[in-house]
C-alpha cells in the first residue's frame, strides 16, 4: 500500500515537471497584433509584396479585393493585379484550432498595358491572312442563319484603312444572301487582358453583326464547355441596342448570362466596344462605359486562350425577318486591339 502511494506520488511530481517544460503558447489563444505591409514595385507592372505578422498564427488568408482569395502560411506574398484600381486587401490571421483575428489595407494600382497585338486594317485589299482566317458555308452552325459565307471581296475588303464585311442579297449554294464570318483561330489567341474594338454597324432589317470569341479548345471540348464572350450583337430590328453575353455550361443558347446597353448612332458613327477580362471578372463595355460584368472563378470556361470572330449574319435565331427590299449592308472595324 505504501509503495503504491509513493509511486502515484512520483509519476505526480514527474507530470509537473514534464508540463514545466512545454511552450507557454496555448494553441486554443486566438492570434493577436496582427500587421500588414504593402508594397507595390515601381514599374507599373501591378506585383505587389504582402507581408502579414501576428502572434500565435499558423496561416493567413488574403483577399486582395478583386474577387481572388489565396492561403498562404508564411505570411509573405507576392500578387500581380491584372488591372489598374483601388482595392482593399482583407487579411485572416489562423491560429492552429482555427482561432482568427482579421485586419484590411487598400492599394492604389496602376498597371500598365502594353499592345501586345493588333490589326489597324491599313493594307487595301483582303485582310491579313497571318492574322485572319474564315469560316465558309451556309446555315449558322445551328443557328438558322439566312447567308452563305465566303472570303469573296464583295463580303469582305480593307479599303482606306477600314475593314469591311458585307451582306448582300444574291443567291449562293442554296442561300439567299453572302456574307462573311472571319476568325483568328490558329493565327491568334490569349488569355486575359483588354481588348478594344472601334467599329461601325450595320442597319436593316434582319442584320445580325458580332464581334466575339471563342475557346481555343472548342474542337475538343464542345461549345458550351469550351466558353464563349460575345463582346458585341445587334440586331437591325433594335437598332442602337447592344447585347453582350457570355455562354457556358448552364448558360447556353437563349440561357446566356448577357445584357444590354443603349447608344446614339451605331450605325451612322464608330463606337469603341471593349472587353476587360482578368481571373476575377469579364466585364464588357461601350465607349468606357462597362454595362455587363461576370465575376470569373475556376469554374467557369473563362480561364484559357480565346480566339476572335466577326461576322455579320442575316436573319437566324437572334437576326429575325429580313426586310424583303434588303439588298446590302456593311459592318466596319476601324482596328482592334489587345494589350495585358
Amino acid at each position: 500500500m505504501t509503495k503504491y502511494i509513493k509511486g502515484i506520488i512520483i509519476l505526480s511530481l514527474f507530470l509537473i515537471a514534464c508540463s514545466k517544460g512545454k511552450s507557454a503558447i496555448n494553441p486554443n489563444t486566438p492570434p493577436t497584433n496582427l500587421t500588414i505591409s504593402a508594397t507595390a514595385t515601381v514599374d507599373s507592372s501591378g506585383n505587389v509584396s504582402f507581408t502579414a505578422k501576428a502572434n500565435n498564427a499558423v496561416s493567413y488568408d488574403f483577399d486582395f479585393g478583386n474577387g481572388i482569395i489565396q492561403t498562404v502560411a508564411s505570411g509573405v506574398v507576392t500578387y500581380k493585379y491584372p488591372e489598374s484600381g483601388t482595392y482593399t486587401v482583407n487579411i485572416i490571421a489562423k491560429s492552429s484550432s482555427g482561432e482568427t483575428i482579421s485586419a484590411s489595407t487598400t492599394v492604389t494600382i496602376a498597371v500598365k498595358l502594353n499592345l501586345v497585338w493588333s490589326d489597324e486594317f491599313n493594307i487595301d485589299g483582303a485582310p491579313d491572312p497571318t492574322k485572319w482566317g474564315y469560316d465558309l458555308g451556309g446555315g449558322g452552325w445551328g443557328n438558322n442563319e439566312l447567308e452563305y459565307y465566303t472570303n469573296n471581296a464583295d463580303n469582305v475588303i480593307v479599303q482606306n484603312g477600314i475593314l469591311k464585311i458585307t451582306a448582300v442579297k444574291e443567291n449562293n449554294s442554296g442561300y439567299a444572301y453572302t456574307s462573311t464570318r472571319m476568325n483568328t483561330l490558329n493565327k491568334f489567341a490569349f488569355t486575359y487582358g483588354r481588348v478594344d474594338i472601334r467599329a461601325m454597324l450595320p442597319a436593316g432589317l434582319g442584320t445580325w453583326p458580332a464581334l466575339w470569341m471563342l475557346g481555343s479548345n472548342e474542337a475538343t471540348v464542345p461549345w458550351p464547355a469550351c466558353g464563349e464572350i460575345d463582346m458585341m450583337e445587334q440586331r437591325g430590328s433594335e437598332l442602337n441596342k447592344i447585347y453582350a453575353t457570355l455562354h457556358y455550361p448552364g448558360h447556353s443558347g437563349a440561357n446566356g448570362n448577357g445584357a444590354t446597353t443603349t447608344i446614339s448612332n451605331s450605325s451612322t458613327q464608330f463606337h469603341v466596344y471593349s472587353l476587360d477580362w482578368s481571373p476575377a471578372a469579364v466585364k464588357i463595355s461601350v465607349d468606357g462605359v462597362v454595362y455587363q460584368t461576370v465575376a470569373n472563378s475556376s469554374a467557369l470556361p473563362f480561364n484559357h486562350d480565346f480566339f476572335f470572330i466577326f461576322d455579320l449574319a442575316m436573319g437566324g435565331n437572334f437576326g429575325g425577318t429580313v426586310d424583303p427590299n434588303f439588298t446590302s449592308a456593311t459592318m466596319q472595324v476601324d482596328y482592334i486591339r489587345v494589350y495585358q
